[in-house]
């Protein structure tokens, strides 16, 4: 199945929520899709017998720093038994504060058990929760680590637990 057909079906599905790149013949092809329909759209790719996306291959988090305001989460589907692929991204409001709320979206680990890692690292180095995880805690630093290291606004503690780690 073509970028184009799986687009037009999910279009047909979900209407506004979810919007075609403007650069569709671009290397990899993407749709935007509205954090409140991920968990929804997550359900019909998998379970939609003409697309069966069977594989969350990736999960990424994406800073777009404080001037623009947003989070990006790109997640990488691919169909095994029938070898298409689909990236979908998302943006999410960005913490003006770096202490301030994490953003929030839907977690897909009950469709894909490998967006529990991926959940988590996202997690752990960009701050955004997934709402459902069954456990989202950190997985890269320690329980007690402050801050997000993969955010643009991250200032690295200079000792944790005596240890110099800034330099």
């Amino acid at each position: 199945m073509t970028f184009q057909e799986i687009s037009t079906l999910l279009g047909e599905r979900f209407g506004p929520r979810i919007i075609e790149n403007q650069q569709a013949d671009g290397p990899m092809p993407f749709l935007w899709i509205q954090p409140d329909a991920l968990a929804e759209a997550g359900r019909f790719l998998l379970e939609d017998s003409r697309l069966y996306f069977d594989s969350l291959s990736c999960l990424t988090a994406l800073d777009n720093g404080p001037e623009a305001g947003t989070f990006e989460l790109a997640y990488n589907f691919y169909s095994i038994p029938f070898g298409h692929a689909l990236c979908v991204k998302l943006k999410l409001p960005r913490p003006q504060l770096p202490d301030g709320p994490l953003p929030e979206v839907p977690s897909l680990t009950p469709l894909w058990r490998t967006a529990d890692w991926h959940e988590r690292e996202a997690f752990d180095l960009m701050g955004i929760r997934f709402r459902g995880h069954p456990d989202l805690r950190r997985i890269l630093l320690p329980e007690d680590w402050h801050g997000h290291p993969l955010r643009k606004d991250y200032q690295q503690q200079e000792t944790y637990h005596g240890i110099r780690v800034a330099y």
